[in-house]
């Protein structure tokens, strides 16, 4: 059987995601091998994979060149992106990728762009008919009519986001927070829908998932809810946005009536609790990658499982550290990502 090596990468806390495909190649008796990356040496899920690599910032020029190499040298076949500044380069780099035999899970960087900058999205979802936030850019004019949302334009997670109540902090936190958006105040409850589609943009399952306790923007704790009209606009906006791999739409409802606000085109922090309820992702996606066809299965998994995470920690000493970081962070050390580097 081929091996499927699969990259993940800024592995940081994401250590369900990575048990997860470490748990879809044994359970598919592949032969295959989890390779994590970071720039952290001390970012946690970088344990729970077979091997790591320390790499410089999404930003940093040499960065695709790097994972490049990477895959070059462990013969990785499926790459899993995990953060938003990384997915438009990785979708901008697709094809390079397919000629050194490793298939990048994520959109297009055209989409992929639209998700990350909350204005695009919201003018995307409006032209396309969805039901979508009202947001505003400051220099177009703001409503006056209280309470509102300000969030940064490019941000990610719950890091700048405010609620605001009147003038005075309207006016502060558009100061406070660079190249804000404010949206309109939504109440009721928060949902992430999780939706899955293969490598040829077919939605395979839809898993709407109620967000009952958010901690650091991520959901603490959950229930998965098989609701028919958020189900919906999951596979609608998958199917509009050509996604290829994991993306999540992230949407108030009160009563009958839900309106989206975010899409990130990635696996979401919550994503265990979806894998728990019978919808693996990450399964099938070894499983396409081992040429083996996945069927739409939307509505098939599990309802009312409910998720309530806790704290662990990993304990490591200096050494195990410098023993595991197979390359060097190079801004505190003269070696280089040359003794990877493809020839």
């Amino acid at each position: 059987m081929q091996p499927v090596n699969v990259l993940i990468t800024a592995a940081s806390r994401r250590v369900g995601l990575i048990r997860a495909f470490s748990r879809a190649l044994r359970n598919l008796k592949n032969p295959g091998q989890i390779i994590t990356t970071d720039m952290n040496p001390f970012s946690p899920g970088l344990y729970f994979s077979s091997r790591h690599y320390m790499v410089p910032l999404t930003t940093h020029p040499n960065y695709i060149p790097t994972i490049k190499s990477i895959c070059v040298h462990e013969s990785i076949s499926l790459l899993i992106p995990t953060i938003d500044d990384e997915i438009p380069i990785f979708g901008a780099h697709r094809a390079e990728f397919a000629q050194i035999g490793t298939r990048v899970a994520c959109c297009s960087a055209e989409h992929a762009t639209i998700c990350n900058d909350k204005y695009a999205t919201y003018v995307f979802l409006k032209e396309k008919g969805f039901p979508v936030a009202e947001t505003y850019l400051p220099e177009k004019g703001l409503p006056r009519t209280f309470p509102l949302f300000i969030k940064p334009r490019f941000g990610r997670g719950s890091i700048g986001a405010h609620p605001i109540s009147n003038e005075r902090e309207l006016a502060f936190f558009l100061h406070y927070v660079q190249d804000p958006v404010v949206q309109e105040y939504l109440t009721g409850r928060e949902f992430t829908i999780d939706v899955c589609c293969d490598f040829e943009g077919h939605v395979l399952e839809v898993v709407p998932r109620e967000r009952l306790v958010i901690r650091a923007g991520v959901s603490d704790r959950g229930i998965t809810v098989k609701h028919p009209a958020l189900m919906d606009i999951g596979e609608r906006v998958a199917t509009a946005l050509e996604i290829v791999g994991v993306i999540n739409v992230q949407v108030k409802m009160e009563e009958h009536s839900a309106k989206i606000f975010e899409i990130n085109p990635r696996y979401a922090g919550g994503i265990p609790l979806t894998i728990a309820a019978g919808a693996d992702f990450p399964n099938w996606q070894v499983r396409m990658v081992m040429k083996r066809k996945i069927k739409p299965r939307i509505g098939t998994f599990r309802d009312g499982l409910i998720m309530a995470c806790f704290e662990d920690a990993l304990f490591l000493s200096q050494e195990q550290i410098k023993e595991k970081s197979l390359v060097n962070d190079p801004l505190k050390t003269k070696r280089s990502y040359e003794s990877i580097r493809v020839q």
